[in-house]
């Protein structure tokens, strides 16, 4: 059984670089043909996909996000990070590290948390000084 954990801080303020971490087990982030994506829930956007990191280390991101957006891994640890840069009070949201088979840009419902086949249980961040 994969599962996934989020963990970073609860709490970002302005300006500053928000950080998360997902935690993988029970499969690897290298196995084919698995994408890794980062999506946030947020009381103004709704669900909104952010970027992947495929099996391969390639990543992918939203072009709305993607001037801020990082995504990297650690294969030792088998983890994958979020760095979103520049924060505002409008990137509080609850955020979710996914899995799911193939390409994202095969779907037009990336941002559908109910399509990906594993998430993390979310964890909310706030952006407030």
């Amino acid at each position: 059984q994969v599962q996934l954990r989020e963990s970073g801080p609860g709490l970002v303020k302005p300006s500053q670089t928000l950080s998360l971490t997902c935690t993988v087990s029970g499969g690897s982030i290298t196995e084919v043909p698995y994408y890794w994506s980062w999506i946030r829930r947020s009381p103004a956007k709704g669900l909104e996909w952010m970027g992947a990191l495929g099996y391969s280390g390639s990543t992918f991101y939203n072009p709305s996000l993607k001037d801020r957006t990082s995504i990297s891994r650690d294969t030792n640890k088998n983890e994958f990070t979020l760095q979103l840069h520049s924060v505002t009070p409008e990137d509080t949201a609850v955020y979710y590290c996914t899995r799911r088979t193939g390409h994202p840009n095969y779907y037009d419902d990336r941002a559908d948390l109910n399509a990906y086949e594993y998430r993390g249980q979310g964890t909310q961040v706030t952006v407030s000084s």
